[in-house]
């Protein structure tokens, strides 16, 4: 009988994002085994394309929620006939479910966050920095302590999605290079300043064959959006116009991404896009660049200015002195930096 993994992933959707690469690789090499992926209902649309993967949308809200929810979760799982379970989560939910397969005598691993070495990454200090393991890679270890090695070399990417009559309403034909802009992230430290964001489309909008589209969410971030826009015929505001499951139809048709270190990048990487990313209190190092891109696709903040940089593993923490370090990042060298990718 096939094997069957549980892999669990629950939330952030730049780091469920991160999992797909992975998984889709395991899919490839591993095609007799079966995985079931347990994360938020939100997220099933990442998955829908890699063979073999099912997907338990845990219900956090009711069924699932509290220390109880968990033992009603193990149960509903147990029921899958699991033989072994991918911790790529590792918080307080997730081990307690993975503690109850193992003591049913069922084999379990976790990712290695390897806090450690980022903790020492983003000291407040001057010195000298160095690649981290890519969690790529360290989801990667998570499948070989359960006895399968993965190599995440030749990824073989989604085909591009079809656009439906109903996207193609709202985009036109594809006649264009298409750009996707996604300004925003969880946390301000790691947001471009919104007047050189402005620079950066207005300078992309000059060129009459590239088409704008700017990604986000939520009315705030929609208004200035809007504002961003200006009055560019060849840029569009997408956010709040389209579902989830066509916003990613949308990126996978896009020729580029241009994104924050945020869950953008990290979808639009999974896609097998071309993803140039921003960053500013925290830095590619920590184990977090998008997918198979290029390490020049990644623009950091000054370090000669800003010697303490990274400052953070995940943008949380504000530092004195720092509130401007993405200012470091000049609007032309972006601009430049997409007309050469493109």
């Amino acid at each position: 009988m096939s094997p069957h993994i549980l892999v669990i992933r629950l939330s952030a959707m730049g780091d469920v994002a991160m999992t797909v690469p992975v998984l889709k690789a395991f899919s490839l090499q591993y095609p007799e085994v079966k995985i079931t992926v347990v994360s938020r209902p939100f997220f099933q649309p990442f998955f829908e394309d890699i063979e073999n993967v099912t997907f338990f949308a845990i219900d956090l809200k009711e069924r699932h929620k509290g220390f109880l929810g968990l033992i009603r979760l193990f149960s509903d799982l147990r029921k899958l006939h699991i033989d072994a379970v991918a911790d790529l989560h590792n918080v307080l939910r997730s081990k307690v479910v993975r503690t109850l397969f193992a003591l049913t005598g069922k084999k379990v691993a976790a990712t290695d966050k390897g806090r450690k070495e980022k903790k020492a990454l983003t000291k407040l200090a001057n010195k000298t920095i160095s690649p981290t393991q890519s969690m790529f890679d360290r989801h990667g270890k998570t499948f070989e302590k359960l006895g399968f090695p993965l190599n995440l070399d030749h990824p073989i990417f989604p085909k591009k999605a079809l656009l439906s009559e109903e996207i193609i309403a709202i985009t036109g034909n594809k006649d264009k290079n298409w750009i996707g802009i996604a300004p925003f992230a969880q946390y301000e430290t790691k947001v471009y300043p919104i007047d050189l964001m402005q620079e950066v489309i207005d300078e992309l909008a000059k060129n009459t064959s590239v088409k704008v589209f700017l990604f986000g969410g939520g009315n705030e971030e929609i208004k200035k959006l809007n504002q961003l826009k200006n009055n560019h015929e060849n840029v569009m505001v997408v956010a709040g116009k389209i579902k989830f499951q066509q916003e990613l139809d949308l990126i996978a048709n896009l020729n580029l991404m241009l994104s924050m270190d945020s869950g953008n990048a990290h979808i639009a990487a999974m896609l097998g896009v071309k993803v140039i990313t921003l960053w500013g209190a925290t830095h590619p190092f920590a184990g977090f660049k998008p997918f198979h891109q290029p390490d020049d696709f990644c623009i950091t903040s000054d370090r000669e200015q800003y010697p303490f940089l990274p400052t953070s593993v995940y943008g949380n923490k504000k530092v004195e002195g720092y509130e401007n370090a993405m200012r470091s990042i000049l609007p032309e060298t972006v601009v430049n930096k997409i007309n050469s990718v493109l």
